[in-house]
């Protein structure tokens, strides 16, 4: 007969545990006392070699000089293209293959640049700055002030870089747009703020005036100063028909094209930008709070926009215009006549049109300067120094800001 399944004892069982626990016990403390043959992990060899981190290129020294190298032994020709310089410089190779050149002393400012390695752009493996667009990526380096520029990151109260997306219908794109915020914004707060909108240049997209023009830095350090009124700024898209950047550079020598993408622009900010902005952001109704400017292509939307809509801006900058043309601007500005140009101009606070002395660009802003002065309208001629270059712009910008909402 099968006899029926009966359970141990509880004491059987928890002698069995104690004898299994000293057992596993005395095992480990054999093999913890024993000597190891296996190498310690602190001696173990690092997965790559430990060596010290190669030096920040360039290097700028107290006078403003810089030296840049480049480690490229089988070039046969390298070459320095620096942001300021009409001309690549070129560089010296060393016994050990390394490329060198140190520049004169720099004016304070950032500088783009990227070597040429037997004709072919290269970037500096050894600066992670780099400056994007469309077409070409740059390093960039910071060449300080002393005392600092208004576009050195200093210990002030900062504001806030905001980044918005969007379908635009009108460019027929997945677009964006930029919107600095000034220190001490509160979206709670029932203060209403005047706005500036800041407008890039061809090649670029709406970071180039924070990543390379560094805005939102310059008006941190002049609202802390108090040189500049707080204010919203606003960084759009500044494309209006994407064929010109398919059809790269060649795009301005067809006028159609241009005339298609400055005035697509011009509804995409009025029609798409302007009221989402106006919805997100407490922003002044006010005509006299409301200011635009802009670079090169966005230096002719700032003009086609503003000049054309003086009930809706009263601060209007032009910084380096590129895409006007220099003749027949009566089509673009069918306001603009000798007997209504003085009463236009009466509305405007700060009419600017700017640009460098040594731009290709100054021919074409001097003659209209002469069409407006003809049409009895009398904006702001500023000549500076400098080329089609970010160190030109960034000084317009930083003299601008604070000329806007003035009272005075």
């Amino acid at each position: 007969m099968i006899q029926p399944f009966r359970t141990a004892p509880t004491s059987v069982y928890f002698c069995l545990i104690l004898t299994l626990a000293f057992a596993f016990g005395t095992a480990a403390l054999a093999q913890t006392a024993a000597p190891s043959t296996s190498q310690p992990a602190a001696e173990k060899a690092a997965p790559v070699p430990l060596v010290a981190a190669p030096a920040a290129d360039p290097e700028v020294k107290p006078d403003g000089t810089a030296t840049f190298r480049l480690a490229m032994p089988n070039a046969q020709k390298v070459e320095l293209d620096l942001e300021g310089q009409h001309d690549p410089i070129a560089m010296t190779k060393a016994a050990d293959g390394a490329w060198t050149l140190t520049v004169p002393a720099l004016a304070p400012q950032y500088y783009s640049y990227v070597f040429l390695v037997d004709g072919t752009e290269v970037l500096d493996p050894r600066n992670t700055e780099i400056k994007t667009s469309f077409f070409v990526n740059q390093n960039i380096f910071l060449v300080p002030g002393q005392p600092a520029m208004p576009w050195e990151m200093a210990d002030v109260p900062h504001g806030v870089v905001h980044h918005h997306y969007y379908k635009s219908k009108i460019v027929g794109i997945d677009s964006q747009y930029y919107v600095y915020t000034p220190p001490g914004f509160d979206p709670r707060s029932s203060q209403k703020y005047p706005v500036l909108y800041l407008l890039h240049g061809y090649s670029d997209d709406p970071s180039a005036w924070t990543a390379m023009g560094k805005a939102n830095v310059i008006l941190d350090n002049l609202i802390a100063a108090g040189k500049a009124k707080p204010m919203i700024v606003v960084m759009p898209w500044g494309y209006g028909d994407m064929r010109v950047i398919a059809q790269g550079w060649a795009s301005w020598d067809d006028p159609s094209l241009v005339a298609s993408n400055l005035t697509k622009f011009g509804e995409a900010l009025y029609q798409e930008v302007m009221p989402m902005v106006k919805r997100q952001y407490p922003l002044s109704d006010q005509r006299e709070e409301h200011a635009i400017a802009g670079l090169s292509m966005g230096g002719s939307e700032t003009l086609l926009v503003g000049l054309n809509h003086t009930d809706d801006f009263a601060w209007i900058g032009s910084f380096s215009a590129g895409g006007l043309g220099s003749d027949h601007f009566e089509p673009r500005f069918p306001a603009i006549t000798p007997q209504s140009g003085a009463q236009i101009q009466s509305k405007l606070k700060v009419f600017w049109v700017a640009c460098g002395i040594e731009d290709g660009l100054n021919q074409p802003n001097q003659k209209f300067i002469a069409w407006l002065n003809k049409n009895g309208m009398q904006p702001t001629a500023v000549h500076t120094p400098g080329m089609h270059a970010w160190m030109v712009w960034r000084d317009n910008l930083s003299n601008f800001a604070q000329l806007l909402f003035q009272t005075k």
